[in-house]
């Protein structure tokens, strides 16, 4: 019996690991790369002596194969680190979850949070499976109060739609949810309890998050940089590159972003292209900054709820690893969240995010900005709204039976970490 030909498209932490799974079956597969270095957004770039990553990339673990798998892969170049995850709230900072660390806030918002959560609670756990909209799934679980002072407003302007236009299919954790008990205690006094899976991250000593997708293509054959796909004929079972090469497939692992399909793959049926039509995402605006003083306070990133900032999260470089800077400077990242319902001024953004981080504080008025890097990441995250679990199933059904296996964040259309990515990729591997 002929070898079934696999075609892997994306060099990204999910077409990385499926490609290495499969090489590790004895399943021969052709890995193809439009850049001329692997990893996707999980890359690294170095810029007069800072290294940046493609935006803020932390490794979080909930699975032990996956940390060993990470651990192997990178030896001694890794690191774990405790969080220190903050908040902006009010014009001074908080500990993250807002929910657990309302100690320090003013007594009106206190109070508020506090009856709201008890009263709340009085219902029992809230099952986001339920069917509930992400607003109605946050006030019952948390109270009115938190819900206004942070859970509505942060969430707002992360995913850039309302929260009752969205579902809770992406939970899965991601959001801690303590016990009276615990909200209570981290009223009363300053809370040193960590909550939620991200609690310890991990991250290489040396080089950045390019670490990791480099160790695992090192291991990796036939995998071609350099080699943009153009089209993808579903009848003929082939795909075409740039340069004009064809190249046959049995099986096609694709990681490329869901809605970039229509473009390049022909005889795409009309309900098909139909249900492509309903997806959404944000996209994210990354602004990353070296200067010549170093923020001494240890914080690895704050979340900004409210529109004091255009920004909602800003992590800093130099709190993972030394390494990424020279010798007493500093570097950090801001994140925009923008998309067809909340677009941005890309003209004037980087003078807004600048002048906004001097208003918060992280950036000081006479600090120097030393080196700057931007990343406009047209997809962010799938947006999980009314129209999203339908059209995706619809999507993935038919791609499928044209021998085409959907993977990643951005194949599969999922949001994911890169632990979710690296196991996706396994995932995969074992189905074909």
């Amino acid at each position: 019996m002929a070898k079934k030909k696999i075609i892997v498209l994306g060099a990204g932490l999910s077409g990385l690991s499926a490609a290495w799974h499969l090489q590790k079956k004895g399943i021969d597969c052709r890995v193809f790369e439009k850049e001329s270095a692997p990893g996707g957004l999980c890359r690294s770039k170095n810029i007069g002596g800072f290294t940046f990553d493609y935006d803020g990339h932390l490794l979080h673990f909930r699975q032990e194969y996956t940390l060993n798998l990470v651990k192997n892969l990178l030896g001694d170049n890794l690191a774990e680190h405790q969080r220190s995850a903050w908040i902006y709230f009010d014009g001074a900072y908080t500990r993250y979850p807002f929910q657990a660390n309302l100690y320090g806030l003013s007594p009106t918002v206190i109070k508020e949070c506090v009856l709201g959560f008890i009263k709340a609670n009085k219902n029992g756990p809230v099952d986001s499976k339920n069917g509930l909209d992400f607003l109605n799934w946050i006030k019952r679980t948390f109270g009115e109060g938190i819900a206004r002072h942070f859970m509505i407003p942060y969430n707002k302007k992360f995913w850039t739609v309302p929260p009752q236009e969205l579902n809770c299919g992406w939970l899965d954790g991601f959001i801690p949810v303590p016990s009276l008990k615990e909200v209570i205690e981290g009223t009363v006094e300053e809370n040193q309890r960590q909550f939620g899976y991200n609690a310890r991250f991990w991250y290489p000593k040396k080089g950045g998050i390019a670490e990791l997708s480099s160790a695992l293509a090192g291991k990796i054959k036939n995998l071609n940089y350099n080699c943009r796909i153009t089209g993808i004929d579903l009848n003929k079972k082939e795909i075409k590159i740039g340069s004009g090469r064809r190249e046959r497939f049995d099986y096609l692992v694709s990681t490329i972003p869901l809605p970039e399909l229509p473009s390049l793959a022909s005889g795409l049926p009309a309900r098909t292209l139909y249900w492509f039509a309903k997806l959404k995402w944000n996209s994210i605006f990354n602004l990353n900054l070296g200067v010549d003083k170093k923020e001494n306070c240890g914080r690895h990133w704050v979340y900004f709820p409210h529109e004091e900032a255009c920004f909602f999260r800003v992590g800093f470089f130099h709190n993972f690893s030394s390494d990424l800077v020279p010798q007493g400077k500093g570097s950090l990242y801001a994140e925009v969240a923008y998309s067809k319902d909340k677009p941005i001024d890309k003209d004037a953004i980087i003078a807004r995010i600048k002048r906004e981080l001097k208003k918060v504080g992280i950036i000081r008025k006479k600090d120097v900005i030393c080196a700057q890097d931007i990343n406009d990441i047209k997809y962010g995250y799938p947006i999980y709204d009314k129209n999203y679990r339908q059209a995706r199933e619809k999507i993935l059904k038919f791609l499928s039976a044209k021998g085409i296996v959907s993977c990643g964040r951005y194949g599969s259309w999922r949001y994911m970490s890169m632990e979710d990515a690296l196991l996706d990729g396994r995932n995969v591997a074992e189905k074909l």
